[in-house]
């Protein structure tokens, strides 16, 4: 425990691949201390074999109180007294679909993970990060994974879109309310994302709308996904910008970061709104039929 006190120690959910690990390497390069949350035991044993002692790995499925509060106590015990650095809410899930056709229970396993588990999460480690004054040092922070996707609303990932847009909501609040304790909140907004999954154009999901009058927009919408994809941003790009956002003194509160900013952000928000649905519209087949 000795070596602990001078390390900066951080909790990232969501670690087992794709930005929550992108984030676990780049902190340890950094020297921080990691807590990597994960849901399987295979995660963990690959994680404490890449990066060995520098690397605490927690089972924490978002979603299950009594993990998180074993995970809390694991990582208040390493912290002796000492504030959290950092939380990187990370977890998360994209449950697919046209809103029409999404099942209530499907919107409902969204917003478990997406924000109420966030949300578990993020009360149950605040007095880690300074609620609790009697912990020494410095309030920590809390960076958000959102998306771009959390101040849009892209057709047949509506539920997605509607657990991100409550995340950058959650996320004002809290940052307002945490001024209180000194803790920061920042939210980091992605793009597409390179990662492992876009190897699987079958994990989609959208496929089992293909009887529905959704069904050809919906292939073209699985093609578009796997075509940006492969074609994102690095996992570790992102990585770069969650620990700017850890350590800038004064951090922006929403840090956006895409390829094409420009033309694929920007542009559309300073279109009438009603040209932007025209094109996607006329892209995906979504016109009206006489």
């Amino acid at each position: 425990m000795a070596e602990a006190k001078g390390k900066r120690a951080i909790v990232v959910t969501g670690a087992s691949t794709g930005i929550g690990r992108a984030c676990v390497a780049h902190a340890v390069a950094q020297g921080a201390h990691v807590f990597a949350a994960v849901r399987k035991q295979a995660d963990a044993e690959s994680l404490a074999q890449d990066f060995g002692d520098r690397v605490t790995p927690l089972i924490m499925d978002v979603t299950d109180e009594a993990q998180i509060a074993a995970a809390v106590a694991k990582v208040s015990d390493w912290l002796a007294g000492r504030t959290l650095f950092g939380l990187v809410n990370n977890a998360g899930i994209a449950v697919p679909g046209p809103l029409a056709h999404l099942a209530t229970d499907d919107v409902r396993r969204q917003f478990e993970t997406n924000l109420f588990g966030l949300h578990a999460v993020t009360s149950a480690f605040l007095p880690l990060l300074g609620a609790d004054r009697a912990r020494q040092g410095a309030p920590g922070r809390i960076v958000m994974i959102s998306s771009v996707g959390g101040t849009e609303g892209a057709p047949f990932v509506g539920a997605y879109a509607a657990s991100k847009h409550a995340v950058e909501g959650y996320s004002k609040s809290l940052r307002r309310e945490l001024m209180l304790y000194g803790v920061e909140v920042v939210v980091v907004a992605p793009g597409a994302v390179a990662t492992p999954i876009w190897d699987k154009a079958e994990t989609s999901g959208l496929e089992r709308f293909d009887n529905t009058p959704y069904g050809p927009a919906a292939r073209r919408v699985a093609a578009y996904m796997l075509e940006l994809g492969r074609k994102g941003l690095p996992a570790a790009a992102i990585a770069r910008v969650v620990w700017r956002g850890l350590t800038r003194p004064k951090p922006p509160f929403r840090i956006t970061i895409l390829r094409n900013k420009f033309a694929d952000y920007t542009l559309p928000r300073l279109l009438p709104g009603r040209f932007v649905n025209g094109l996607i519209a006329k892209r995906l087949g979504l016109t009206t039929r006489p």
